[in-house]
C-alpha cells in the first residue's frame, strides 16, 4: 500500500471513529492504565492522632530539642528525630504547627521501618545566606533517599529563603558567575511515596524534585515563587516512572512542571500553572547526551500568564526520543507560545552550534486546547531538518490572539494530522515542503502496532 493511500485511509478513519482510532494507532490507550484517583491519600488531621490513629507512634521534633523560633539552629534535633522515626514501625515524625524551624542542609536516609509518615504542619526554613551554605551539600537542602511506602503530608511550608540566591544568579545579573544552587526538597531512589497538602515556596533553585523513583503520588500541593526568580522549577521529575501529580497549584520563575531524561508513565491532572515557563518536557539532549521520555498525560489544566504553555524542548546534538504524549482539556489565559516544540533550545549565554543529530519527537497529541495567546505564533513546531517531528495530532484546538489579531502556526520539518476545529490553521503539518507526508516511512508489517509504547 502506498504511503499517501495509507495516510488518506487513516484520515477517513479519524473522521469516522475519532479518538478511538487515534488512541489505538498511536498506543495512547496504554496510558489509561495510569489511574488518577481523588482522595487516594489518607490525610491525617493532627487532633485525631490519639483516638482514631492510636496505633501510630508520635515522634515530635520538639522532644529532641527543636526550638522553632526561626533563628535557633534546629538541624541536630531534626536529624535525631529522623533517626528515631526511621527505626520505628508506624512512626509519625511531627513538625508541629505554629512554629518556624531553621534547618541547614540535611540528608535523611533510609531504609526505614514500615508506614513512616512525615507530618509537616509548621514551617521549615532554610538559612538565607549563600556564603554560609554547607559546602558538603552545595546542591541540596532537604534530601530524602532510599524510602519505601513513606508519606509526606500536612499543612506546613517548606521555605527555601531564596532571595539572596536569586540575586547572585547570572540570570539576574550577567556579571555574576553561573553557579548551581540547592534544590529545596528532594525525594531520591524511593518507591511507593505519597505527598499531600504541603506548600513549597521561595526555593534557592528547584522546589521539589522526584529523582530515580517509582510509584509516586503528589496531591494538593502548592508551589510558589516570584515570576522573576531564576531556575525555580516547581516540580521536577528525573529518572522516574509511574508518577501522578494532581490537584496542585504551581507558580514560579521557571517551569511549573519539568520532566527530563529516563522518565515514563507520568500523569498530571487538575493543574494550575502560572506564573512560570509552562509545563515542559525537557530540556533534553544537552552536551550531546541521550534523553528519553515516554507515556506522559496532562489532563485538565489552566495556564495563566506563562511564557510558554505546553512545551517540549531539546538541544541540538542530542539523541533519544520523546513519544507517547497526550495533552487534553487545557485552557490558556494570556500565554505566550501556548503549544511549542523546540528542537533548537539553547539556554546559554553563548549561541549554540548547529548540529545534525537531535532528540526525536513523535506521537504527540493535543486535544481540546483553548484560550488566548500572547504571541503571534500560537502553535510553533520548530523541528530539526535531519530528525523531523512526526505523528503530531491536533484535535479541537481554539487559540486566539489576545489583542484580537489573527494567530498563526509555525512549522519546520513536522508532519501530522489535524481534525475537528483547529484554530489557528495548521495546514503546514501536511504541506508539500520538508514536512510532506510523502516523507513518512511506514512499514507494512508494523504500521498499526507500535510495540515500543
Amino acid at each position: 500500500m502506498g504511503k499517501i493511500d495509507f495516510f488518506s485511509i487513516l484520515v477517513v478513519l479519524l473522521l469516522v471513529h475519532g479518538t478511538h482510532v487515534v488512541k489505538s494507532f498511536y498506543g495512547f490507550d496504554e496510558l489509561e492504565s495510569l489511574d488518577v484517583e481523588d482522595d487516594e491519600i489518607e490525610f491525617l488531621e493532627l487532633p485525631s492522632w490519639s483516638s482514631q490513629h492510636g496505633s501510630k507512634v508520635m515522634i515530635n521534633v520538639d522532644s529532641f530539642g527543636a526550638v522553632g523560633d526561626g533563628v535557633s539552629d534546629d538541624t541536630k534535633a531534626f536529624e535525631n528525630a529522623w533517626s528515631k522515626a526511621c527505626s520505628t514501625a508506624k512512626a509519625v515524625l511531627l513538625v508541629p504547627p505554629g512554629r518556624s524551624y531553621l534547618v541547614n542542609a540535611t540528608r535523611f536516609k533510609g531504609p526505614c521501618a514500615t508506614k513512616l509518615i512525615v507530618q509537616i504542619d509548621g514551617t521549615i526554613v532554610a538559612p538565607d545566606e549563600p556564603k554560609n551554605w554547607d559546602s558538603k551539600n552545595p546542591r541540596n537542602w532537604l534530601h530524602f533517599s532510599n524510602l519505601t511506602g513513606a508519606t509526606f503530608q500536612g499543612h506546613g511550608i517548606i521555605d527555601g529563603s531564596g532571595k539572596k540566591w536569586w540575586a547572585a544568579s547570572c540570570k539576574k545579573n550577567k556579571t555574576n558567575p553561573c553557579v548551581g544552587a540547592p534544590t529545596a526538597f528532594t525525594i531520591d531512589q524511593s518507591s511507593s511515596i505519597k505527598v499531600q497538602g504541603l506548600t513549597f515556596q521561595n526555593s534557592q533553585q528547584m522546589h521539589f524534585v522526584i529523582s530515580h523513583c517509582d510509584s509516586v503520588r503528589i496531591n494538593s500541593v502548592v508551589v510558589s515563587a516570584p515570576e522573576d526568580s531564576p531556575n525555580t522549577d516547581g516540580i521536577h521529575l528525573t529518572g522516574s516512572s509511574n508518577v501522578v501529580i494532581q490537584n496542585s497549584k504551581i507558580g514560579t520563575g521557571d517551569d511549573c512542571v519539568s520532566i527530563v531524561n529516563a522518565s515514563s508513565n507520568i500523569k498530571m491532572k487538575n493543574i494550575y500553572c502560572g506564573p512560570g515557563h509552562g509545563i515542559s518536557i525537557g530540556s533534553l539532549g544537552k552536551d550531546n547526551s541521550t534523553g528519553i521520555v515516554s507515556k506522559v498525560v496532562l489532563d485538565t489544566a489552566f495556564l495563566k500568564g506563562t511564557s510558554n504553555g505546553l512545551r517540549i524542548k531539546t538541544w541540538q546534538g542530542g539523541s533519544g526520543y520523546v513519544k507517547g504524549v497526550r495533552y487534553q482539556n487545557v485552557k490558556m489565559d494570556n500565554v505566550a507560545n501556548p503549544i511549542i516544540i523546540d528542537q533548537f533550545y539553547c539556554d546559554s549565554p553563548k549561541s549554540c552550534q548547529n548540529q545534525t543529530s537531535a532528540v526525536e519527537i513523535s506521537q504527540i497529541m493535543y486535544q481540546n486546547v483553548t484560550g488566548s495567546s500572547k504571541s503571534t505564533d500560537a502553535m510553533k513546531f520548530a523541528c530539526s531538518d535531519t530528525v523531523p517531528c512526526n505523528n503530531i495530532i491536533l484535535k479541537n484546538i481554539n487559540l486566539l490572539k489576545l489583542d484580537g489579531k489573527t494567530a498563526q502556526t509555525y512549522c519546520n520539518s513536522v508532519t501530522g494530522i489535524n481534525y475537528g476545529q483547529v484554530q489557528p490553521s495548521a495546514d503546514c503539518l501536511t504541506s508539500s515542503d520538508k514536512s510532506s507526508i510523502e516523507e513518512i516511512e511506514v512499514n507494512d508489517d508494523e504500521r498499526l502496532i507500535h510495540t515500543e509504547l
